[in-house]
């Protein structure tokens, strides 16, 4: 019998309704406010949500650094189409990190989202 049942990820950031919105346009979903200004919910296709808190002090990790600050967590996303996902993402404001994925041979690509947090674009 499990313990708990699981509910969200939460990312720290300093605007997280911009953040929320960012993953919309990556994700899709509904953007909702979840405690003021504070928390805002991404309620993604197939009954993902992610949360939004905010934290005016908010570092961003140092990807893909381990000794200090390191990245502490991060996306993986499946696309189909590696190359037009990353346009699209771009567009949206996302930060390329490591974009060197051998010729096709290593199946991922890494970026930071506006505020800082890497993720990843993985083939599906």
């Amino acid at each position: 019998m499990p313990v708990a049942e699981y509910c969200c990820t939460v990312l720290d950031c300093p605007d997280p309704e911009a953040l929320a919105r960012f993953y919309a346009g990556v994700l899709g979903g509904e953007v909702k406010e979840g405690n003021g200004e504070e928390w805002y919910n991404l309620n993604a296709p197939g009954g993902h949500r992610i949360s939004f808190q905010r934290v005016p002090d908010h570092r961003p990790p140092e990807w893909p650094r381990a000794d200090r600050n390191s990245q502490q967590a991060h996306l993986d996303l499946l696309v189909t189409d590696i190359e037009a996902a990353q346009a699209e993402v771009l567009a949206l404001g996302a930060t390329p990190l490591d974009l060197d994925d051998d010729g096709g041979e290593r199946d991922f690509r890494v970026y930071a989202d506006p505020a800082g947090h890497p993720f990843c674009l993985c083939r599906a």
